[in-house]
């Protein structure tokens, strides 16, 4: 028979008292990195297609890429790349049977978070 009291039951405190690992958040996150790097690369193929379509177009989408939040949204680009490439390393690490144990994949993966910064702000310096 079914429970007629279901109702009366208190909901399960799991989204109140868990904290978020940090192993979990970047798992997310390079997740989200790699569907953000799918949307700059529908903008690159624009840029591209742009510059094949003529000179008129081209200064169009041209200007939209280079402006001030084209500027941002390609910085934020770079940010992805490196996260998710860093990220791709540490699944390659994972892979051959290392770094599995907690301490090491938390020091992995806050590499991967500051490695990310860091090789972002050494690459837009180099632009």
């Amino acid at each position: 028979m079914a429970d007629v009291n279901r109702g009366n039951r208190p909901l399960s405190p799991h989204l109140q008292i868990y904290r978020p690992q940090l192993n979990a958040i970047t798992s997310i996150l390079n997740r989200i990195t790699g569907n953000a790097l799918l949307v700059t690369a529908f903008l690159f193929v624009w840029w591209l297609i742009g510059a094949a379509s003529g000179a008129a177009y081209f200064e169009f989408v041209d200007g939209l890429v280079t402006s001030f939040l084209g500027d941002i949204v390609m910085s934020l680009s770079v940010l992805g790349l490196w996260y998710h490439a860093l990220g791709g390393i540490r699944h390659l690490i994972w892979d051959t049977g290392r770094g599995l144990d907690l301490e090491t994949a938390d020091r992995m993966g806050w590499g991967m978070i500051i490695g990310s910064v860091a090789l972002t702000f050494l690459t837009l310096i180099a632009i």
